[in-house]
Formats: structure tokens, sequence, C-alpha cells
């Protein structure tokens, strides 16, 4: 499998990774996975060239790094490369995020806070150190930390070898060009998927002229666009306030699918596949979030890298994605 280099931190990525938020289970995703299916799928990753693992704390308040750790204690460290996250806490005080079930989140990115939570990942994880650490969502008044402090916290982490490399997740242009005055950032997460391309605004740009990695994160809209569901499909957990999950909404993704299928069969692929390759087709500089919980998942959402698009055929999915959203 393809790998592309982080930034300028040495580590190599596959340009596919692994998400966990949906192994994490939780009321987010409408209750837990299997976790014997969730520990093979994580296993299965590295067997098909997929060596990044991405999951955070807030994924089920810890169950998916939990989850991750014990699966890769059977992995040769140096065949993976863990992302984790920080700024989303639960016990302690921070901006208001969130509220998962009965448990109120909070956002948090003091240098306090960032040195409890690495602790607590590196044990629920079991490894020695992260190779890249991201914060999740950006700080927020009336708990607000500049990014300068936040910097400072993990370059003294990276020093210390706890850290190798660091990321920002929902991060502005503007947030960027704050991070980059204070150290090296390798990695950007944004939202992308073929039904929500607004990182290419401003985001994909800046990732570009800063040779930093874009993560594409939900790339198949939290399982829609793997094509599985039916018409009558009732969202669940974090699905029910998403714009692709509203009445409307869901149809005209639909008839995009059904639209879709002639593609499948010229490219002997599935809907899912199709989604995932044509993020993979926007740059080298941009790695793609596949969320599967099943290894019969992920063996198909690998697929993805070896598939080429025709230019064509990436244009009419762009304008059948626009239509979509008129």
């Amino acid at each position: 499998m393809k790998k592309i280099e982080l930034g300028n931190s040495g580590i190599e990525i596959s340009q596919i990774g692994l998400g966990t938020w949906a192994i994490g289970g939780g009321p987010a995703w409408g209750g837990d996975k299997d976790r014997t299916e969730c520990i093979k799928t994580i296993q299965e990753a590295p067997q098909l060239g997929i060596n990044l693992i991405d999951t955070a704390p807030g994924y089920n308040f810890g169950n998916s790094e939990k989850i991750v750790g014990e699966a890769i204690k059977d992995i040769r460290r140096e065949d993976i490369v863990v992302i984790t996250k920080c700024g989303i806490v639960w016990k302690r005080e921070g901006s208001l995020f969130n509220k998962v079930g009965d448990t109120q989140l909070y956002k948090n990115l003091s240098k306090e806070s960032i040195r409890e939570e690495i602790k607590e990942s590196l044990e629920r994880l079991g490894i020695g150190y992260i190779d890249i650490y991201m914060t999740h969502w950006q700080s927020v008044e009336p708990f607000f930390t500049p990014i300068s402090e936040t910097m400072e916290v993990l370059n003294e982490l990276k020093e210390e070898g706890l850290i190798k490399a660091i990321g920002a997740a929902n991060a502005t242009p503007d947030h960027i060009r704050e991070y980059i005055k204070y150290g090296e950032l390798d990695i950007v997460q944004g939202k992308y998927s073929v039904l929500d391309r607004e990182i290419e605004k401003d985001l994909i740009p800046i990732c570009k002229e800063n040779n930093i990695i874009l993560q594409a994160y939900s790339p198949l809209e939290q399982g829609l666009l793997t094509g599985t569901f039916g018409r009558d499909y009732v969202p669940v957990g974090a699905q029910c306030n998403k714009k692709w999950f509203q009445p409307d909404k869901i149809q005209k993704a639909m008839d995009m699918m059904e639209e879709w299928k002639p593609l499948c069969k010229k490219y002997d692929c599935s809907i899912a596949t199709l989604a995932l390759a044509w993020i993979i087709s926007q740059g080298d500089f941009i790695s793609v979030l596949n969320g599967a919980s099943t290894v019969e998942q992920i063996r198909e959402n690998a697929k993805a890298l070896d598939l080429k698009i025709s230019k064509e055929d990436l244009s009419l999915m762009r304008m059948l994605a626009e239509e979509a959203d008129k």
C-alpha cells in the first residue's frame, strides 16, 4: 500500500487509515460493537498495508483507546502509527462541548489538562509513546488557551519522546497559521467527503502550501456512503443531527448513489470503495480515515487505494454530489 511522508516528521503513513470512533461504541453509535470483531478489524489493518490507527479519549470515554490498546499489543510497534488526541475531557472543567448520554464533555487545551490526558491515553493504549498527538477541537472561551501555550506543552512532550508528531483537528486556516508560528504541524484533520467539500475552499490550500497532510474524516458520512442503508433508514446516535441524515437530504444522497451504480460496475467496486477512492484521488497529500468495524469492511475499504478513477468519472461524481446538495 502506498505510503506518504508525514510532513517533516520522518514518519510514513498509509494513505488510508483506520478510524476507531465507531469501534468505541457507546451512545453516539447506538450501543457497543462486537468487541472481538473490532479487535480483529484493527489487527487486520497492518495485514492490508494500513499502518495508521486513529483514536481519541472522547470516543466513548476512553473505550476506543482501550480496544485499540488491546488489539495492538500483539502487533509490532514499528508496524503501526497511532494517532490519539487531546482537548476533549469529562473529568475536568472546561468550555461546554457535546453531551453524550448523561455525560457532559468539555473543551480544555491547557498545559495541565494535556499533561493529564497523555498519561491516561498512554495507559489505556498500553504504549510508551504516541506517534501523532492531535488537538481534537480547538480552544474557546470561557476556558480559552492560546495556541502558543498549547504548542509549548506539545513541543515539550515531543522533546521528552512521548509524542513524535503534532496534529490539529477541526482547525481553521487561522488556527493553522498560529500553530506553525510555534513549531511543526504535520497533519490536520478535517471533515471531507464527496458530499461535504467545504474544506476545499481554504483548508486544503493552506495544508498544501505548508507541507501538511490533510486527513479526511467522515469520508463515508457516518456510514451513509456505504450504500447499505435503505430509504427507510432511521438515523441513530450522532447521525441524528447531521445534515445528510435529514429526511430530504438522505433521499437525495440515495438518488446520487443510485446513479453511481454504473461506475461501481465499471470499476468492480462497492459504493463505499468508490467514495473513498474519490477522496484519495484529490491529491497525494491527502490521507483518508475509514471507520470500518468489521474485517469484511476494512478489506473492502482497503481496495480504494488500487482504484484508479478517470478524470471524467471523478468530475461526474462531483457533479452528481453538487446536484444532490441543491
